[in-house]
């Protein structure tokens, strides 16, 4: 009877020492994820988990992708069952919102949030609020604060007249170049005249400088969420974080739509989802 007891204390304490993990959303609970380093293909549970034991995380999304949305959310909420969150950072703010941001959170447990909220932030109309709003909702109203990452647009055009030198060997190595180039004529089409290249390729670098720097910069454990390109480990703001801090303990997930394939030097970690319906944006931008 007593041996029972016992049992029963121990299985009653064990429970309570493991955290209940949030629902996967069911639009992505057929996604594969996998370690990039070994192969490994992982549970969910198993990469909050691996999450959870590092400093800093960069999460990629495609930012019209809504199980994108979906996912970082339960990321949001399944690492919370592991650890205190230290800090959640978006490529979406700026530093003029921060202000704006901060007031929120202070006014929070008083007054609630507006009904107006993206009204309240100056969201972007760039950043679709259907469905970057229950991300932000959410984390308005946990204990931890939410940081601007981003440049805002005075910046933009000041680095746009005049770029600033930027130090470091690993953002400035000629295959980084190449390939942010590379990505800069394909996304505006190869509609962008050759003298305007080496701007675009600088304020691109200097928004994943300034991602770098506010990552290192924020409390830990910190999670960054921020486009695909901007996340890669071979030529986004990681490389940045190598130059500025090399113990830095980034690690990256990637969010993928399936058939595109994630290659192991940019990303620790690709969790792939739906395939969406090819956009002919190029079209779009000819009109």
């Amino acid at each position: 009877m007593r041996a029972l007891l016992i049992l029963s204390l121990l299985l009653l304490g064990a429970c309570r020492g493991t955290p209940v993990m949030p629902d996967l959303p069911v639009q992505a609970q057929s996604g594969a994820i996998e370690d990039l380093r070994t192969g490994q293909v992982l549970s969910p549970a198993e990469l909050v988990i691996r999450l959870s034991r590092a400093p800093r995380v960069i999460v990629g999304e495609q930012h019209d992708h809504p199980e994108h949305h979906a996912l970082q959310l339960w990321l949001l909420q399944a690492l919370a069952t592991q650890r205190a969150q230290g800090s959640l950072l978006l490529e979406m703010l700026t530093p003029d919102q921060q202000p704006r941001v901060d007031s929120l959170r202070q006014h929070r447990a008083t007054q609630g949030l507006p009904a107006d909220l993206p009204g309240a932030l100056a969201w972007s109309p760039g950043w679709d609020w259907a469905l970057y709003g229950p991300v932000v909702r959410y984390a308005l109203l946990q204990p931890y604060p939410v940081l601007a990452a981003n440049l805002d647009n005075f910046e933009v055009r000041s680095i746009y007249r005049q770029a600033p030198a930027l130090s470091g060997e690993h953002s400035n190595a000629a295959s980084v170049r190449d390939e942010l180039l590379r990505q800069v004529r394909d996304s505006h089409c190869g509609l962008l005249p050759e003298s305007q290249m080496p701007a675009m390729l600088a304020v691109q670098q200097q928004r994943d400088r300034r991602m770098a720097e506010r990552l290192l910069a924020a409390p830990t454990p910190a999670l960054l969420f921020a486009g695909a390109f901007h996340a890669r480990k071979d030529v986004g703001l990681p490389v940045h974080l190598l130059d500025l801090d090399s113990s830095s303990g980034a690690v990256v997930l990637m969010l993928a739509q399936k058939g595109k394939q994630v290659p192991p030097q940019s990303a620790d970690y690709v969790w792939y989802s739906a395939q969406l319906p090819d956009k002919d944006y190029c079209a779009q931008m000819r009109q």
